[in-house]
């Protein structure tokens, strides 16, 4: 039998059929221990065949179709592993916000890295539009222009007023699509203006801390009757990049890879070499200087995992 995971609970996994009928499935022994560089060998988006066993709609994963793309962030437990978020994406989108929490450019950048990395269209969407005040709107439009000299679309919504959510639907619409980002920016307030029976559990900001708490515990699928499927995930508080090299970022700071075309040099990182085209663009503004200086944090870090793991010999 043959069907898609739509939720992973532990060992535990739900499948469903074409027909709309779901399975409880877990993982065959060997498919579980089979070596892979995720902690996870399954992910929500995955396409798996399973068979029945004992028990009432219960079932055993016997193997994994391949991905067209997956999702992944650093394992919570191991430093060097990733975890699988969800696969076989249609396009994704990243909730942030100004404030409460505070926008953070480098989770954002970040982000955008691992999905360009298998080349799934990603957009940005900030919530809480209604608490922004002029001074927010303005910096709103400097960061918004900026991703669109990137490439990337951003969209202003508000769970509250309902701003931006009739466009935020047209963009769901008969796609399958990840939302994610930090916990306390709305992603289940949204998700539940959207599609009000799911009833999504929302959280309330911390006024010590200006942080979201943990609402969703999985990662989960589910169908928008207009069409079209979303993957709600846990917040995602940290992403790195131990699977990529320093050529894999430059490749992927979409800006950064069309710009340095015209350095002089063909080997160019963009960080120290003369005769850097992408070095002026910054300059010239043509290029956000955030984006540029968390690329430059992300190539530092990948070079000091690659002298640890030398170290260790990894």
């Amino acid at each position: 039998m043959k069907g898609i995971i739509t939720k992973t609970t532990g060992s535990w996994y739900e499948v469903q059929l074409a027909d709309g009928d779901k399975w409880r499935c877990r993982v065959k022994g060997k498919l579980r221990l089979k070596e892979s560089p995720t902690t996870n060998p399954i992910a929500v988006g995955d396409w798996v065949e399973f068979e029945p066993e004992m028990g009432d709609k219960q079932g055993i994963i016997m193997g994994v179709e391949p991905r067209k793309n997956y999702v992944v962030r650093q394992s919570p437990h191991k430093r060097w592993q990733l975890h699988l978020i969800a696969a076989n994406l249609d396009q994704a989108i990243v909730v942030v916000t100004l404030k409460q929490p505070a926008i953070k450019l480098g989770f954002i950048d970040r982000f955008l890295l691992t999905t360009a990395s298998y080349r799934i269209p990603t957009i940005i969407v900030f919530n809480k539009a209604d608490i922004y005040d002029e001074f927010d709107l303005e910096f709103y439009e400097q960061v918004r222009e900026m991703y669109e000299k990137a490439g990337y679309s951003t969209l202003l919504v508000s769970a509250q007023t309902r701003q931006g959510l009739d466009e935020l639907r047209e963009l769901l619409k008969d796609r399958l699509t990840l939302i994610s980002g930090h916990s306390g920016v709305g992603k289940s307030s949204l998700i539940n203006c959207i599609q009000p029976h799911l009833s999504l559990t929302t959280g309330e900001i911390s006024n010590h801390t200006e942080k979201g708490q943990h609402t969703t515990t999985f990662a989960e699928m589910f169908s928008l009757d207009f069409g079209g499927q979303i993957i709600d995930t846990p917040g995602i508080k940290e992403l790195a990049f131990a699977n990529m090299t320093a050529q894999d970022v430059a490749h992927n700071f979409v800006e950064i890879f069309e710009t340095g075309k015209n350095c002089r040099f063909a080997n160019c990182m963009h960080q120290n070499e003369p005769f850097c085209a992408v070095k002026t663009a910054v300059e010239n503004g043509e290029i956000g200087e955030s984006r540029y200086q968390n690329y430059l944090v992300i190539l530092d870090e990948i070079a000091e995992q690659d002298y640890i793991k030398r170290q260790k010999n990894w």
